[in-house]
């Protein structure tokens, strides 16, 4: 009985030292039960806090693990996350400016058909006006070609004619030549008039032809301006094609990376009761269980007889 007594005050003292439940409990039983089921107590309650310790020891290596690969994964999946979140804003805003550009491609190619349309109508009205000029210029060149020729025959003949009726005439210094000549004369107005569409002709053909090339000029650097302009548009819009297939698929690679991000959190949340909100932490519990053993080592000398320092 007095090694009990002493085994119960032992327990107490090391109770209040180590604020160990487990010994204050022990020590009130070890006080009043018998000596043999003390000592049975003392042993089974090692065997326990080994077994806990064996125990907390592995669920600590669990933990450990689990939490370190848990915070990779969130980690990797925070990472991924945040990139396909840049990736999309990205393919999102050259998809808009892709459609920008289509479109003024668009209504440039339009402007350009309509300018192209409206010159060839102008040009073709034009050149139709031209002929004509051109053609009613020949026609009155040959006829007016054709008058002066008559004329000149007509006032030849009737110069000689004149010249032999009214031979050495009192009334007349010189020979009669008709109204052939000088500049108010028949013939020199008909020259003039002559002169006049030969002129409209060379200039009307000289438009003609700056008109023409101008026109052509005007063509050939429309057409090569609508081909860039359409090879621009054709690759333009199959970049945006291979960008909104790209965004597609990397919306769908972040609805499935953002659902594997939940996870780890749900699963860290889960983790955190057992393996991170302990209120003492492992290693404090592992020293005490440890004194808390030895305590209760030295307690069962006490019991056999063996003295302890």
């Amino acid at each position: 009985m007095q090694a009990q007594a002493r085994v119960a005050s032992y327990l107490m003292k090391r109770a209040k030292s180590l604020n160990s439940r487990v010994l204050s409990t022990l020590a009130a039983r070890a006080a009043e039960d018998p000596f043999t089921k003390v000592r049975k107590m003392i042993k089974d309650l090692i065997t326990r806090l080994m077994e806990e310790a064996n125990d907390e020891a592995e669920h600590k290596g669990w933990c450990d693990t689990e939490l370190s690969t848990n915070e990779q994964t969130r980690k990797e999946k925070t990472e991924a996350v945040e990139t396909l979140h840049s990736e999309i804003d990205q393919l999102e805003a050259s998809i808009a400016k892709l459609t920008e550009d289509i479109t003024d491609l668009s209504e440039g190619l339009a402007q350009l058909d309509a300018a192209m349309s409206k010159a060839t109508k102008l040009r073709q009205e034009e050149k139709a006006k031209n002929t004509e000029t051109i053609s009613d210029s020949e026609e009155a060149q040959a006829a007016v070609a054709q008058a002066l020729t008559v004329l000149k025959e007509f006032y030849a003949k009737a110069g000689e004619a004149t010249a032999f009726v009214q031979a050495d005439p009192e009334i007349f210094d010189s020979e009669y030549k008709g109204m052939q000549a000088g500049n108010g004369g028949v013939v020199g107005m008909l020259e003039v008039i002559e002169s006049d569409f030969a002129r409209l002709e060379s200039d009307t053909k000289a438009s003609e032809a700056t008109a023409q090339k101008e026109f052509d000029d005007f063509m050939t650097e429309s057409k090569i301006d609508k081909t860039q302009k359409t090879t621009d548009s054709e690759h333009k819009t199959a970049k945006k094609q291979d960008e909104e297939q790209a965004l597609t698929e990397k919306k769908n690679d972040l609805e499935g990376t953002q659902k594997e991000l939940d996870a780890a959190l749900a699963y860290f949340d889960k983790l955190k009761p057992s393996c991170v909100d302990a209120s003492v932490s492992y290693e404090d519990r592992v020293a005490r269980r440890k004194e808390e053993i030895e305590s209760l080592q030295e307690a069962l000398k006490i019991l056999n007889g063996e003295d302890i320092a």
